[in-house]
């Protein structure tokens, strides 16, 4: 159970930081400050953090979604040692 969940959370984290990176290269978080209101009481870093968190809250869903679709493994025998071998 434990390899499940470091398949889903370090390649949510990783795309998550690459998310990051490019959403905050092309706006600054002074240029979000009209979004209901709630970003107005936090510093920058703050939004740089919720943001992040965001990110990777929805990409560890899309890495979640994928390893219940693609369901058990095969049970397919070690080579040498399979019907024909």
């Amino acid at each position: 159970m434990k390899h499940h969940w470091l398949l889903i959370v370090w390649p949510s984290f990783l795309g998550a930081g690459l998310l990051a990176m490019l959403v905050f290269s092309a706006a600054h978080p002074d240029d979000m400050k009209g979004f209901g209101g709630v970003l107005t009481e936090l510093s920058a870093s703050g939004v740089y953090t919720l943001a992040f968190l965001a990110f990777w809250a929805v990409c560890a869903l899309s890495s979640a979604l994928t390893l219940v679709l693609a369901g058990p493994a095969p049970n397919v025998p070690p080579a040498g040692q399979g019907r024909y071998g």
